[in-house]
């Protein structure tokens, strides 16, 4: 158990560690404080190792040959997950192993950033497991999560939401948003749902026939 407040096991999202741009250490705090299970992913266990902070199971292909008693002997009890499959990225990994685990949802920090080619597919390869754990992907300056059809959520007017297609999205229909959809299509590269707002204080409406969408909240 890696939270300070007393959560039960499978309740609470898990927190998932990639190796990207760190986030905040005061958002990265509050995940911690709340999550049952924490997962890191290869090299990102020296950066975690510097802040000090527990974590609950360490995956990678460990094909640099790291000092594995070193980690254990902070990190101590510590599950060792050797992930050598080179198709899959170490998100992926990460994901499906949670699945595996049984937990329900995962948070995902350090994601993002530093090289844009890991950020744009750890950002669009999420929409694979939408129907299998629930995901969002934290920044600083966003908040990331893939659709499975439909969608329905207070928010606070002005609150900024963008719809970004993975792919194509048709039949694409929105309510509560400051620019709503009817019955439309976006794609990639031609057409998003950008920088969009929720109209008023109320509940915002997605719904959507057939494609994979990413709703961000995002924020300066």
């Amino acid at each position: 158990m890696s939270s300070h407040h007393i959560v039960r096991e499978k309740q609470e999202p898990a927190l998932l560690i990639a190796n990207g741009e760190s986030c905040d250490p005061e958002l990265l705090g509050q995940l911690l404080e709340w999550s049952p299970f924490v997962a890191v992913l290869d090299n990102a266990i020296w950066r975690v190792l510097d802040l000090g902070f527990k974590v609950d199971a360490w995956l990678g292909d460990f094909d640099d040959n790291p000092d594995f008693e070193l980690v254990r002997a902070q990190q101590y009890p510590l599950e060792i997950v050797h992930t050598p499959d080179q198709n899959k990225t170490d998100l992926d990994k990460g994901i499906e192993f949670l699945i595996e685990r049984g937990f329900p949802a995962v948070n995902i920090v350090w994601a993002t950033g530093r090289r844009a080619d890991h950020t744009i597919t750890n950002m669009t390869n999420i929409i694979r497991y939408k129907e299998q754990i629930k995901i969002v992907m934290l920044d600083d300056y966003s908040k990331i999560t893939p659709l499975n059809g439909s969608f329905k959520k207070w928010y606070a007017k002005g609150t900024p939401i963008s719809l970004i297609p993975v792919g194509q999205v048709d039949g694409l229909q929105t309510e509560g948003l400051k620019y709503n959809l009817h019955d439309e299509s976006l794609t990639l590269g031609y057409r998003t749902g950008s920088s969009n707002e929720a109209a008023e204080d109320g509940f915002v409406r997605i719904r959507y026939a057939k494609g994979d969408l990413l709703l961000m909240e995002c924020w300066d």
